[in-house]
């Protein structure tokens, strides 16, 4: 029989990690819904109602790894609670933070051993969701904007939602969700309890550069500058433009023998043009 792996929270990481581990694991995921554990059961999957004692019981006692993703609340991860009262020891536990916890840094580079300043909610409560998992001796990993097939600008520039903002010197780093894939596989095969990493691709960049780029490959035409600081846009878009930084990827490489196929933005949008051009999944 192969290991298997529960996913705790099946979204777009989750879906991109099952897809890279199938083929040497058994994947379980929890669902709230009985329509979306219908659908990950079509996918082949098992499909666990996180609420269920006995089937998350089974699930966990025959776990080789866990990868836990839900968004905090106040309390911290809902996660955190919910399997709090089994027995991980000798699990690979992998938490889904976000690079949200460094804050705003005026475009300097950020590190995992940087000092957590945090200017949002959701970034003080991934604070105490990484302390809570931290101490469970999960492996913590900080994610930054998440992009691939079927979330990306090339699909809004074709859907007309992309928005072309500029703040002048702000830089994000961002991350192609098969190789957020990867580097999960890379931890689970080299575990580290207690160890943090930043996952990002090579290069920063401001968000409106991309956007160019995307429009430049794909011929498609540029939406109008919006400035940062326009009242129309909301408050989750305000907030983004607070936070200036620069991610380093340096320990993930070091310490994981990771690297990203995908090293800059542009490699990742040419990726999924081809795909969506010939309508193959990368």
């Amino acid at each position: 029989m192969k290991p298997r792996l529960l996913i705790f929270g099946y979204g777009f990481i989750g879906a991109a990690f099952a897809d890279a581990t199938r083929a040497g694991y058994d994947i379980a995921a929890t669902a709230r819904s009985p329509e979306k554990r219908g659908e990950l059961t079509a996918q082949g999957l098992t499909a666990i109602d996180p609420a269920a004692f006995a089937p998350l019981a089974e699930a966990l006692e025959n776990a080789a790894g866990i990868l836990i993703t839900p968004a905090p609340n106040d309390n911290g991860c809902p996660a955190f609670a919910a399997l709090s009262g089994f027995d991980l020891t000798g699990k690979w536990i992998g938490y889904l933070s976000t690079t949200g916890v460094y804050g705003d840094r005026g475009g300097g580079w950020v590190f995992e051993d940087s000092v957590l300043l945090p200017t949002s909610t959701e970034g003080r409560r991934r604070v105490v969701a990484e302390q809570q998992w931290l101490s469970g001796g999960a492996h913590i990993f900080r994610l930054p904007g998440l992009y691939g097939p079927g979330r990306n600008v090339i699909e809004r520039l074709r859907d007309g939602t992309a928005r072309r903002i500029h703040k002048p010197d702000h830089v994000f780093s961002r991350l192609h969700h098969d190789d957020c894939a990867t580097a999960l596989m890379a931890s689970l095969s080299r575990p580290n309890p207690g160890g943090i990493y930043n996952l990002c691709d090579d290069e920063p960049a401001p968000a409106d550069t991309v956007l160019e780029y995307a429009a430049a490959l794909t011929s498609l035409p540029l939406p109008p500058v919006i400035a940062w600081d326009d009242p129309a846009l909301s408050g989750k878009m305000l907030r983004f433009y607070n936070d200036n930084k620069r991610v380093s990827n340096a320990r993930a490489k070091a310490e994981l023998g990771w690297r990203p196929q995908y090293p800059t933005y542009r490699e990742g949008l040419s990726a999924i043009l081809t795909s969506i051009q010939t309508g193959k999944k990368e």
